[in-house]
Parts: C-alpha cells; sequence; structure tokens
C-alpha cells in the first residue's frame, strides 16, 4: 500500500496550502485504492470510495482504464460493491469521455446480455469521443447483423448525442467585474512564472490576478447566486498576446460551472468581454469550453458636430462612456434576441457572440463535442448507406463573383474539408480546414497530453505532415519542476508521434531551440497552414495561428482545424532603407504608420497581415511574422519572390538534415517526408508548375497599408509607457518612439538579445559591435547586464564555424553547459555579458526575470507588466523593445544612446537591411 500512503501524505500536503487531493491519474494508484474498495474492513473503504467515484481523471490515462475494467465487472456482477449499482457504474461510464470507458461500453453493448446490452447502448448514444478503432467495431459488428450496432447507428445518423441536449438558456444573468483597464493580457489570468503548474489545475487556479480579486469574485457569487460572473477588460481587449488554455481555465475555474461531478476542477462555460472584444485566438479558447465572449462597446469615440472624433492634446482620441459596466453591475444576456440588457434597457447586439456555430458550442458544452460529433454523424450515415439529416447549423459559404482571392483565401481554399465542392470561398467563410504541421511547446505541452487523454486520443492523425514538441519554454533553468515535468512530457508526445525537443531515452543531445524557429523550418509548403500552442506561432512560410493547448490537441488528434477564413490586410513598401537602419525598425515602423494611417484605428486586430516581403528570406522575415502578434493581428502571411522562397526552402531542408543526423527522426520518417515534400516544392517552383503563392490582382482586402521607408530615419522603440495617465494605454506594443525621443538619457539596466525576435544575422551584429568598440576603446566594459540567447543550436553552430561564437565567448564572463545546465534561476546579474542556452529565457518570464523595477530593453516581444520585469516598490519595471545593435549599445553605455552615438557605433556593421520587390507580387484570379 505505499502509493497509497504517499498519496495519503501529497493530499496532507496539499491541505496546508489550501488545496484538496491532487485527482488520480496512476493506474497503480487506482488498483490500490480498488482493492481497498473491495476489502469491506479496510479501514480507508470510504475515502477510497470518494477517490475512486469522484477524483479520477478520465480518457485514456492508465487510471482511466483501471476505473473503466472495475465499472464493467460491477455491471457484470463479477464485482459487488453496496455503494455503486451498475446502474450509477453506467452513470460513472458516460462521463469518462472516451478511451477505455468506449472500449467497455462496446464490450457491453455488442454482448450476449440483452438488459445489459439495452444499458450500455443509451449510454453509448450520448457518446462522442469515438476513434477509428472504435467505429470500426461498430461497423463489423452492423454488417454482422447486430441489431444493437444498427441502432447506435441510427442514432449516430440523427446526432441524437446533440439534439437530445438542453437548449441554452434564454435568459443568462451575470454580475460584471472588471479585471483591469486596458488590455489584459493571459498573463494576468495565467502568469507565465508559474507555467509548471498549469497541468494542477487547482492549484494553478491560485494564480489568477490577484488572491484580492479572487476575494471580491467569491463575494459577488455570494451576493448574487443567480447570475454568473464575467471578466472584463476596461477599455481594451480581453486575452491578448497568447491564447492561454491555462487562462480560460482558470477563469472557468472561479466563474464557470463544473463539467461534470464525476470529475474535479474541470470546469466550463466562462463569460469574458472587453470594450474591444476579445482576442481572437483567446476567443477560440473559450468556444473550447463553451464559454462567451463579449464584445462590449462601451466606450465610443467622442465625436463633434461634423461627426469627427475628438482628439485630446496628445493627439489621442477622446473616449466617452456608453454604458457602465462597473464592477457588480447586473446586466442580461438574451441568446434569443442576442442583445444585452440593464434591465428593461437594451445596450448592444450580441450577434457576433452568438452565431449558430457559438450556440452550438454553447449547448455542447465546447467546441470539441461538435467537431467529433459532426465526424460521427457522418461516419454513422456512411456505413448505414443513408444521406445524414441537417443537423448542426451549416457552415456559412461566402462567395463574390468575379471577386479574387487574398493568399490567405487561397490557402483556406485548397485545404478545406467538406465545403460545397467547386464553390470558391471567400473572408467570412466557415471552414474545417487540414492541418499540416502542428507545433506543441513545454509550458502548455502538460495540458495538451491531458487535452489528448480527456479526447481519447492515443496517436496521432495520419494526415499531419510533421509535428514537434519543444523544450524552449523551460530551457534555461533545469529545476526540480523542469525535471519533474519536461521528461514525462517528452515520453507521451514522443509515444503519440511527435518529432521531440528531448529524447525520452536519452539517445540524442537535447534540443532547447525556440519551437517558433523549428516550426518554421519544418514548414517547406507556402500553402500550408500550421497550428501551434503558443501565440507567436506565425511562420514566414504558410500561414500560422497560435492556439490553447485544447486546439492544437484537437489538430494532433484529428488533422483538422475549424475556423472562419479571417478578413485580410495588405502591407507592401515603398522607399529605401537608410543604412544605419535595421529591420526590426521597419517592423516597428509598420505598426506607428499603420495607426497614423488610420487615425490610431489598428486595423490588423483580428485580420490577416499579408505582407510583400519579395526579397527577405524565411529566417530574416520571421522578424516581421513574429512581431504580428503584438501587432493583435490574427496571423500573417509572407509573399515571396520565387527565388526567395526557394534559397528559404533549402536553408529549410539544411536544417531538418540536422535534425535527422542528430538521430531525432521517428519510426515513420516524418522529417525525411518533410524534406522529400521540399524538393518536391523547389521542382515546381523551378518549372514553373507552381510558382510561390501570391494574392489574386483584383482580391479584395479590409485595409491596404504602404510602409514609406523614407521616412524611417531613426531607430524605432516599442515603450510600455508605463507612466501614461490613462492605464489603458499603458503596456499596448501601440507606443513606438523614434530614438531621439529619449534624448539619450533614459537609463538602462539590462540589455537581452534573444528570442524569437532573432536570427542569425542579430548574433553576428553583437559580435561586429564589440570587435568595434574594443577597437575604438580598447577593450568593451558593460555597465549594464547584456544576456544573450541564441535561438537555436544551428545558429550556434554557423556562428562557430564563421569565428563569431569565438568572439562572444571572448567577451562573455558566463557561457551555458549543457552537461551542468542551472539548477536555479539568476535573482542577480553583474555587469557583464551572458551567453545563455538557446530558447525563450527572459522572454518568458517563467525562469529568469530582471530585477524587479529595472528598465529592460531588449529585443523580445514581450512588454506585458510583470513578464520580463516585474515592479517594485520604488519604481515600475519596464521591458522597451528595440533592435539588437540598439540593445547591445545599451547595455554597454548602460543607457539608451542619441542617434549620433548609435550611428558611430554601426558605422561599417552588417546591418539585417530589406529592399522592397520591385516584382508586382500578384497572379491573375481564375475567379
Amino acid at each position: 500500500m505505499n502509493m497509497y500512503q504517499d498519496y495519503i501524505q501529497e493530499i496532507a500536503e496539499r491541505k496546508n496550502q489550501g488545496l484538496h487531493p491532487k485527482p488520480i491519474d496512476s493506474a497503480e494508484l487506482l488498483s490500490e485504492i480498488i482493492s481497498q474498495i473491495k476489502d469491506s474492513a479496510n479501514e480507508h473503504r470510504a475515502d477510497s470510495l470518494n477517490f475512486f467515484i469522484y477524483n479520477t481523471l478520465p480518457g485514456t490515462t492508465s487510471a482511466a482504464a483501471v476505473k473503466a475494467k472495475f465499472l464493467k465487472e460491477i455491471i457484470l456482477g463479477e464485482s459487488v460493491v453496496e455503494e455503486i449499482t451498475p446502474a450509477f457504474a453506467f452513470e460513472l461510464l458516460s462521463h469518462m469521455k472516451g478511451g477505455k470507458s468506449i472500449e467497455v461500453l462496446l464490450d457491453l453493448a455488442l454482448g450476449n446480455d440483452i438488459a445489459v446490452s439495452k444499458e450500455a447502448a443509451n449510454v453509448l448514444k450520448t457518446q462522442v469521443f469515438l476513434y477509428e478503432a472504435d467505429t470500426d467495431r461498430l461497423k463489423e459488428a452492423f454488417y454482422s447483423g447486430n441489431e444493437t450496432a444498427k441502432e447506435i447507428l441510427e442514432s449516430y445518423a440523427k446526432a441524437e448525442f446533440f439534439t437530445k441536449l438542453p437548449e441554452v438558456a434564454e435568459e443568462i444573468k451575470v454580475v460584471t467585474f472588471i479585471a483591469g483597464e486596458g488590455d489584459i493580457s493571459t498573463d494576468l489570468l495565467s502568469p507565465g512564472n508559474q507555467a509548471h503548474s498549469r497541468s494542477d489545475r487547482e492549484l494553478h487556479g491560485q494564480c489568477m490576478i490577484t488572491p484580492q480579486a479572487q476575494q471580491e469574485i467569491k463575494a459577488l457569487q455570494a451576493q448574487h447566486p443567480d447570475a454568473s460572473v464575467m471578466l472584463i477588460a476596461e477599455k481594451g481587449t480581453m486575452g491578448v498576446g497568447s491564447s492561454r488554455m491555462s487562462g480560460v481555465n482558470n477563469v472557468a475555474l472561479w466563474t464557470g460551472k463544473q463539467a461534470s461531478p464525476y470529475i474535479p476542477f474541470v470546469n466550463i462555460a466562462p463569460i469574458v468581454g472587453g470594450t474591444n472584444g476579445i482576442s481572437p485566438i483567446f476567443l477560440t479558447t473559450v468556444d473550447v469550453t463553451g464559454g462567451i465572449g463579449i464584445d462590449l462597446k462601451n466606450w465610443v469615440k467622442k465625436l463633434d458636430e461634423n461627426g469627427n472624433p475628438i482628439r485630446n492634446e496628445s493627439g489621442d482620441i477622446v473616449l466617452e462612456e456608453a454604458y457602465s459596466v462597473a464592477t457588480g453591475t447586473v446586466l442580461t444576456i438574451n441568446t434569443k434576441t442576442k442583445k444585452l440588457y440593464n434591465g428593461e434597457k437594451e445596450l448592444i447586439d450580441l450577434t457576433k457572440s452568438f452565431t449558430p456555430q457559438k450556440m452550438e458550442f454553447i449547448k455542447a458544452g465546447g467546441s470539441y463535442a461538435i467537431v467529433f460529433g459532426k465526424k460521427l454523424q457522418t461516419f454513422a450515415a456512411q456505413t448505414l448507406g443513408i444521406e445524414a439529416p441537417v443537423v448542426f447549423a451549416p457552415s456559412k459559404e461566402i462567395s463574390h463573383e468575379g471577386q479574387g482571392l487574398t493568399a490567405v483565401e487561397k490557402i483556406f481554399n485548397r485545404n478545406a474539408v467538406g465545403t460545397t465542392p467547386g464553390k470558391v470561398l471567400h473572408a467570412g467563410s466557415d471552414v474545417r480546414v487540414q492541418v499540416n504541421i502542428v507545433g506543441s511547446q513545454d509550458t502548455t505541452g502538460l495540458m495538451t497530453s491531458q487535452e489528448l487523454e480527456s479526447m481519447a486520443a492515443t496517436v496521432i492523425s495520419p494526415i499531419v505532415d510533421g509535428a514537434y514538441q519543444s523544450g524552449c519554454h523551460t530551457a534555461s533553468v533545469w529545476d526540480k519542476k523542469a525535471q519533474t515535468n519536461i521528461p514525462k512530457l517528452m515520453k507521451f508526445m514522443n509515444d503519440f508521434g511527435l518529432i521531440t525537443a528531448r529524447d525520452p531515452k536519452g539517445e540524442y543531445h537535447s534540443m532547447t531551440d525556440v519551437i517558433h524557429k523549428v516550426l518554421n523550418d519544418i514548414t517547406v509548403d507556402e500553402w500550408a497552414i500550421i497550428i501551434g500552442g503558443d501565440s507567436h506561432t506565425r511562420m514566414s512560410k504558410g500561414v500560422a495561428f497560435g492556439a490553447d493547448s485544447g486546439t492544437v490537441a484537437l489538430a494532433l488528434a484529428t488533422g483538422e482545424a475549424s475556423m472562419p477564413i479571417p478578413e485580410s490586410v495588405k502591407v507592401t513598401f515603398k522607399g529605401e532603407m537608410k543604412e544605419h537602419m535595421d529591420f526590426r525598425d521597419v517592423v516597428h515602423a509598420t505598426q506607428a504608420q499603420m495607426l497614423k494611417q488610420f487615425g490610431g484605428e489598428n486595423v490588423f486586430q483580428g485580420r490577416i497581415i499579408e505582407v510583400h516581403i519579395g526579397t527577405l528570406p524565411a529566417d530574416q522575415a520571421f522578424t516581421f511574422t513574429d512581431w504580428t502578434a503584438e501587432m493583435k493581428a490574427k496571423a500573417s502571411i509572407n509573399i515571396s519572390e520565387d527565388s526567395t522562397l526557394i534559397e528559404s526552402l533549402e536553408i529549410a531542408k539544411g536544417r531538418i538534415q540536422i535534425m535527422i543526423d542528430k538521430g531525432m527522426d521517428n519510426h515513420n520518417q516524418v522529417l525525411q517526408g518533410l524534406i522529400n515534400k521540399a524538393d518536391k516544392r523547389i521542382a515546381e517552383i523551378k518549372s514553373g508548375e507552381k510558382p510561390a503563392l501570391t494574392p489574386d490582382a483584383n482580391a479584395k482586402y479590409y485595409a491596404e497599408v504602404v510602409v514609406d521607408l523614407d521616412v524611417i530615419v531613426e531607430p524605432m522603440i516599442a515603450d510600455p509607457d508605463v507612466n501614461n495617465d490613462d492605464v489603458s494605454k499603458r503596456y499596448t506594443h501601440d507606443t513606438i518612439r523614434d530614438l531621439s525621443y529619449y534624448g539619450g538619457q533614459k537609463k538602462v539596466d539590462l540589455g537581452f538579445v534573444g528570442s524569437c525576435m532573432v536570427h542569425k544575422g542579430d548574433l553576428k551584429i553583437v559580435s561586429q559591435m564589440l570587435r568595434n568598440i574594443e577597437k575604438q576603446n580598447g577593450k568593451v566594459e558593460f555597465s549594464a547586464p547584456l544576456v544573450v540567447a541564441a535561438p537555436t543550436y544551428n545558429i550556434i553552430d554557423e556562428l562557430k564555424a564563421e569565428g563569431d561564437w569565438e568572439l562572444l565567448e571572448k567577451y562573455s564572463a558566463f557561457e551555458f553547459d549543457d552537461n551542468a545546465p542551472k539548477g536555479e534561476a539568476r535573482t542577480e546579474y553583474k555587469n557583464v555579458m551572458y551567453l545563455e542556452r538557446p530558447g525563450c529565457n527572459l522572454c518568458m518570464g517563467n525562469q529568469e526575470k530582471a530585477a524587479k523595477g529595472d528598465t529592460v530593453l531588449a529585443t523580445s516581444t514581450r512588454l506585458f507588466q510583470g513578464r520580463v520585469v516585474e515592479d517594485s516598490e520604488r519604481k515600475k519595471g519596464e521591458s522597451l523593445l528595440a533592435s539588437t545593435p540598439v540593445v547591445v549599445l545599451s547595455a554597454i553605455i548602460g543607457r539608451i544612446p542619441s542617434i549620433d552615438e548609435y550611428k558611430a557605433a554601426v558605422e561599417g556593421i552588417d546591418l539585417t537591411t530589406f529592399v522592397p520587390s520591385i516584382k508586382e507580387l500578384t497572379s491573375t484570379s481564375a475567379h
């Protein structure tokens, strides 16, 4: 009984933290618990019954298999448990969500005991998480003349698992809780520095917002027991930065309802709102849980008598309150009229929150059930040889005669599944699409594995071209949490069929390369659709969507994703880049020029940015696509010239080959298959059979932005503007300033060159600058620490071959050692350069951090409050974002340089340059 005693000890430790017993996923532990249940005199029997019934995880966990087997014994009378009748055993099986429970139910339904068969069939009719092994059994039984199998298939064909569910309530009462003013990052709901606990839902729930906020939510619930608490981003967007399934889980844990009385800490149906709506990828995660996301529009532009927006002294548009959503306001959502009310007063239209598809998600308790349900209905109808009745809302198919296609419309049309044959679809259409590449990252990976277990998936879909499990988000520190979680994750994903950063058998060197860089390399077709468990899943080949851990799991299990075809904004360039400018400055200037061009409206938000990059290889162009997450875009597509795309594919092939040489390919030879696909694509481009992807000349865009390179004369810095009087304008990525704004006076406490925003050229810039400064001054001295983290090992190997790494080693005071990785995070920094392990490092905020209250200048993407640096009592922490040369020089002189100091420091250095394509990157529409 060792495992049980260990479990009891763990329960006591958790109780001291105010936590309940951890849900059980171990077959060994549950087997001990069952033996105690069978022993009527056992002192632990009552507790064991409770753990078995209420605290065992469902799906494909090893514990679920043991639970299902024992329930089968009870139903067949092979075991007798007074507290669990056969009827109750069936009820428990019905809540186990697939996996072994379906196998058991099929055993019983297709067995010879008529009464048992009937009960099992009734339960099976409510289930949707069936896979090929399950449906094949049903099909075979049906073809053999089994009447029960026929009855089950007929129910599936009618989709009774959906139609017999309760309808969505007509009125939903909510009480508001303002979670913050301005854009609310998912870091507020699920902090990156607590990533290690995400798979322990109850423990992780303690980190949402603040303990005070949690108590306020509980008080509102006590005051309004008939209402759901709606979390709100006042004057901002809810859920910016990442999808963060753990963020939605936390909101649901505090404000939603329990999914099943027999599954602990899995809640659904959260309700969230924002003045400017919900971030697109976060809204997808809300859909996963059957929740509701509302664009409140409760602050609107103040207009003058001519209908023009009124601006304040700073030039910002003045907003006025259309209606109040102050904490404690009771509102009513009507799902029939699709309106929001305060009493009898109508406030706004909610049609976008209650589309037919979203109503289905809400009714079914989440989008997964609908995805699996549709597949199950199709299978049943085909097996029976009948046409499936129309049960689910038809997908919206929008087609405009004579209108060409944007790049993303072309990709979606090519990858669409189940659409009207021959029909060309435009933006706004709802589409199921085949997914080509899937990425799972390590701080959400444990949740992804849980989702796969809960949906009873055991192997990757054969239609996925390639999938990768990273180790980059936990690369900085190999502490006890990482040592516990990461090997378990890598084994699960390796067994599931992914290429994994770490070999569970230890046969190849662990790779902590940044996931986005790896996905960028293994995407070998610009027509591909990529799904990844991180908001920066934005490739410079294909179209990539950052997603929650659940959507990643769904893509891995089914090879599909569902979403509307997004609108696009076209970005082109004119003019000429100045010699002293870096491409990162062009990226920041794009944001600034767009906002200026459209009077402060962010036309990128929720849309595809189609950037006509033309001549920049994928490695360098990634700097632009990566930043589009901060532009609040849904995704980005690069339009390249043929020769540039071929160059990018050759680079990708070389890097995939290195992975093969390391021994990372699996028995399906996925990596070799990607090289073969790349060779085929290169041949198609060279022959002219299929040139590089371009939009049609007559495609329709939501907006078009032309970036003028001629006016970019100084480095551009994204500033969190932490002291802005308007709280809603802090930490937004919209404040882009010229270098001169700081007058060479702003102190810098730490510099960081790293994360997915840098490429090989950036590391060469670091070495070139240090060499130049040594020539000028005779030595290199740092006035502030400089942390350097290459994104990949490939880059380090290439820098070693070209002599740059030796220079970096010369000037550094610390170099990572993979044979002895750091066991704990650095808490103090000296004024030296640190060469850190490839990975996310400071950008993640879950391991390494700057000292509280520091002003950090970084090449990373994150300027969220508390991410890279937390506030101190003396001052707010700041993470300003700039190009590599600006960061390096600032660390050396301890402040943001003047423009003259900057120009002198970069003279003669090969910065990341960009020349706009002189070709018109469009094609003639065939539509």
